[in-house]
């Protein structure tokens, strides 16, 4: 897998659309450090899911922080990395979660950290429905992500389209599967590793994954 040309993959995607098993799969095989993003212990994620209204701006300026934390001190060191997460996902998140004021509060911290972390060279992004969406957080079972509405879902879903189709420092795989007959995670990972081996440019490239 030394074929492969991108030191940095962020791995991205809605709620419950696998990031996490990818990333430790897409890691073993090409000998990277996986980076995974620290929410258990975020003690505004729980009671966000209960009052919205209330803990959007605490929840997002702290997973902000936390992320830009995390990715520095990734970054710091040598080596392959692959991290379940893009640190813009905050931007993405909170474009949903906040308006008015405190949107353009979370946007001063944002453009303030803006710039100062290394992008990735690659962003591997797995679309789904937000139906398979909603099983795939029904199975994993986390209990204050069990009753999230599927029109948030719709919203982070287009959110992370606006904002990808604009970004033009990485080359961003929106990658769709049949959700009709969808595969293993091991599969899924196998067919990535296998169009990830050539260099693409800049910007949005939409893949229609073929088992």
């Amino acid at each position: 897998m030394t074929s492969i040309p991108y030191t940095y993959i962020a791995v991205e995607g809605n709620i419950g659309a696998g990031k996490t098993t990818l990333t430790h799969l897409l890691a073993r095989e090409l000998g990277a450090a996986p980076v995974l993003e620290e929410f258990a212990d975020n003690p505004f994620l729980a009671p966000f899911y209960n009052d919205p209204a209330r803990y959007a701006l605490p929840l997002e300026l702290s997973f902000l922080e936390e992320r830009f934390r995390q990715q520095k001190q990734a970054l710091s060191g040598e080596g392959r990395l692959i991290s379940d997460y893009l640190w813009e996902k905050s931007y993405v998140f909170a474009g949903v979660n906040l308006e008015g004021a405190e949107w353009e509060l979370f946007q001063r911290f944002y453009r303030h950290l803006a710039g100062q972390l290394r992008p990735p060279d690659l962003v591997i992004y797995l679309h789904r429905s937000t139906l398979r969406l909603k099983q795939q957080i029904g199975m994993r079972g986390r209990s204050y992500e069990q009753n999230i509405p599927a029109d948030y879902l719709d919203k982070v879903s287009a959110g992370y389209h606006r904002f990808f189709v604009e970004e033009q420092r990485m080359p961003v795989l929106w990658i769709e599967e049949n959700d009709e007959k969808p595969v293993s995670a091991e599969v899924l990972a196998k067919y990535i590793l296998s169009i990830i081996s050539n260099q693409r440019p800049p910007g949005l490239h939409p893949i229609v994954a073929h088992f």
